[in-house]
Order: C-alpha cells, then sequence, then structure tokens
C-alpha cells in the first residue's frame, strides 16, 4: 500500500479509536439523570450497568473470530455504527431491567470495536515499521476528555434522550467518513510478520498463547489503575485528606491528563526506548507515582503522584495490546483486551474490600504493586518485546 494510503489510513482508524471515547464519555455523564428517570435504587443501577459489562467481555471473546473470518476493518465499521445506535437507546427506557437489556447492546458493540480497531492498529503499526500505537490511545483518551466536557456543558440544556441522541448523529455521521475510508483499503499484511511457529500453521502454539496471557496480565495490571483510580481517587482525597469536592475532582482530571500526554509521546519514547525499556520505566514510574498518591499526607503532593501514576501507566496497554496482536492476530487482541477489561472491572470492588479491610490508602496501594508486577513481566519479556 503506497505511503499516502497507510496515511489515510492511520487518521480513519484514529478517528474511530477518538470517536470510541467521545461516545462512551457521553453516555457515561448521563448516568445520573438516566438513574433518575428509570426509577432505579443504587443497587438496581449497578445490576444494569453490568450489562455493559457483560456485553463487552462476550463480545471480546467473539470478534477476535470475526475479524479473521471477515477483515477487521469491515468489523470496526460495523461495530461503530451499532454503538452509535445502541448510545440513544438507554434514555428510552423506564426501568433498571430494559436498561440493563440496551446496556447489554450498547456494552457488546463498545467490546467489539475495541477488538476490532486495535486489530486494525496492530496490522497498520506493523506495516508503518513505527511504534505508533500509543497515539491511537491517545485519540481514545482525547474523545473521552471532549465527550465528558461537552456532555458537562450540554447536561443543562439538553434532554439525556435529546443528548445521546445528538451522539447518535454524530457517530453515524462520522463513521460514514472514516468508514469509507477503511473499506478502501485491505489491512495490511507486512512480509515480516511474526508468526506463532514457522510449521504448522493450524497447530495450536501453547508457548504463543502463554505469551499472549503475560501480555494480557500487562493490560490487567495497566486497566487495574485505571478503574480504580476512576472510582477512588476522589473518595481518598476527599475522605482520607479533607479536600474539597472541587479540589476531590480534580484528582482523576490529573491522572487522565497526565496518560493522555504520555500516550501523545509514546511513539517517540518507544523510538527511543523500546518496547520492553519502555514498560519496564513506565511501570516504576507508575509504581513510585501509586506509593506516593496513596500514603502521601498533603493533597498536593497526592495530585502529583496521581499524575505520575497516568504517566507511567500510560503507555503499558497499548504496548501490550500489539504484542498480543503481533503474536497472534485478532485474537491475540481479543484475549489482551479481554485481560484489560477484566482489570478494569476487578479494580473497583477490589479496592472496595480492602479498603473494609485495611484502609482505602493502603487498599489503593495495590495499583502501585500491579504496575510493579507490569514492569517486572517487561522484563522477564525483554527478548518477545523487541521482536
Amino acid at each position: 500500500m503506497p505511503g499516502n494510503g497507510l496515511t489515510r489510513l492511520r487518521v480513519a482508524i484514529t478517528t474511530f479509536f477518538a470517536l470510541d471515547g467521545f461516545v462512551f464519555a457521553g453516555w457515561v455523564v448521563r448516568i445520573p439523570a438516566i438513574k433518575q428517570q428509570t426509577h432505579a435504587s443504587a443497587s438496581g443501577l449497578g445490576l444494569a450497568l453490568l450489562g455493559v459489562s457483560a456485553g463487552a467481555v462476550v463480545t471480546m471473546t467473539l470478534t477476535g473470530r470475526l475479524c479473521r473470518r471477515f477483515g477487521s476493518h469491515q468489523v470496526t465499521v460495523v461495530c461503530a455504527v451499532l454503538l452509535s445506535l445502541s448510545v440513544a437507546l438507554p434514555p428510552l427506557t423506564h426501568s433498571a431491567v430494559t436498561l440493563g437489556a440496551v446496556l447489554l447492546l450498547f456494552g457488546a458493540a463498545y467490546g467489539g470495536i475495541n477488538v476490532a480497531f486495535n486489530s486494525a492498529a496492530v496490522d497498520l503499526v506493523a506495516a508503518l515499521g513505527r511504534p505508533v500505537m500509543p497515539s491511537f490511545h491517545a485519540a481514545f483518551s482525547l474523545g473521552g476528555m471532549l465527550g465528558a466536557g461537552l456532555g458537562g456543558l450540554v447536561a443543562g440544556a439538553l434532554s439525556p434522550t435529546r443528548h445521546l441522541l445528538g451522539l447518535t448523529l454524530v457517530g453515524l455521521l462520522v463513521t460514514a467518513v472514516a468508514g469509507r475510508a477503511v473499506l478502501r483499503h485491505e489491512p495490511p499484511v507486512p512480509s515480516d510478520r511474526l508468526r506463532p511457529q514457522a510449521g504448522g500453521p493450524r497447530r495450536p502454539d501453547v508457548r504463543t498463547r502463554g505469551l499472549v496471557v503475560v501480555f494480557g496480565l500487562i493490560a490487567l495490571c495497566t486497566a487495574y489503575g485505571e478503574g480504580a483510580m476512576a472510582d477512588w481517587g476522589a473518595l481518598h482525597l476527599q475522605q482520607d485528606l479533607a479536600a474539597s469536592s472541587g479540589t476531590a475532582a480534580v484528582g482523576y482530571s490529573c491522572f487522565a491528563l497526565a496518560m493522555t500526554v504520555g500516550r501523545l509521546t509514546g511513539t517517540a519514547l518507544l523510538e527511543r526506548l523500546g518496547r520492553a525499556r519502555t514498560v519496564i520505566a513506565g511501570g516504576a514510574t507508575a509504581t513510585a507515582g501509586m506509593l506516593l498518591g496513596s500514603l502521601a499526607p498533603s493533597v498536593w503532593a497526592t495530585l502529583i503522584g496521581f499524575a505520575v501514576t497516568g504517566l507511567g501507566l500510560a503507555n503499558l496497554f497499548p504496548v501490550a495490546v500489539e504484542r498480543a496482536g503481533v503474536l497472534a492476530g485478532p485474537s491475540g487482541v481479543a484475549m489482551a483486551s479481554t485481560f484489560g477489561y477484566g482489570g478494569m472491572l476487578l479494580g473497583p470492588p477490589a479496592i472496595g474490600f480492602m479498603s473494609d479491610w485495611f484502609s482505602l490508602p493502603a487498599a489503593l496501594t495495590s495499583v502501585a504493586v500491579l504496575a510493579a508486577v507490569a514492569a517486572l513481566i517487561g522484563l522477564a519479556t525483554r527478548r518477545v518485546m523487541s521482536i
């Protein structure tokens, strides 16, 4: 594929990453209003929200096969259409049960598009010969920040129905434009693509599967930290350090902004350090940052710790997914993504249980422990990382 074609394809795939973050964040900021509309209790809403998780996890395991059969580009476009349509459904529900049902569909589309466009990105990264995977994930982060910011601005002026219908229209329009560019090009398959095993193309390769699981664990360690920071960072600032609600809200913003900056500079970092040293340094940085963020006695030191944690974790998930995809194609991406999503689901309740047993600051140190585990995995797999 000519260089211009690869550039256009990169822009289109990046657009889908940004759209995914934009749509998902737009839905998240309207959860309180939809809870009120459906008259759901806290436990009822929690069960309904499990629909997103269940739909995503089930679909992630299937999407790898769909990408192998129909192509990652085609599956990306179909899932983008489903995501755009399904985000308009939650405001139309009037009970926790029906909300959970439509969120199952929304979660399925969300999980599917994440595997599909990550698979497409893995192929493109290999064809470009440059470690640009973090730039795609930076687009997701930027899309999420834009979606959350815009959602907050229009929350007082637009009902959830109109707001999320607007997201549907934006999503379909963006998909129509970016989808044409994606469907016009076949996924590039470089000649030096790493193969699981030279002989027996259909024979299961236990070593390859084991390595994919190992990279999935890196994704899990990273996503565990993201989930924990999103749900417990503000409470730690407010409850343990007596910060105001406004200052507490800044805590996650510091983390998310630092992660976005880290991903925007991730390609340069990977080109300078290589994948293995980036993972090792990132895990070590996140470990130090989270120890500061969870144990520091002052608000400002904690905010600095949260930001350092975001910088450290920024590029671990992109590297893990890219390596899993190179080893096992869409199936590898699906497995690593499922591990990562599992980590995001595991983080918040695990922190909750540990905070009951010990304390919230002590529970938050588990983020540092798993970041250190990711760094150790990077050290142990540095040879495979370098291929």
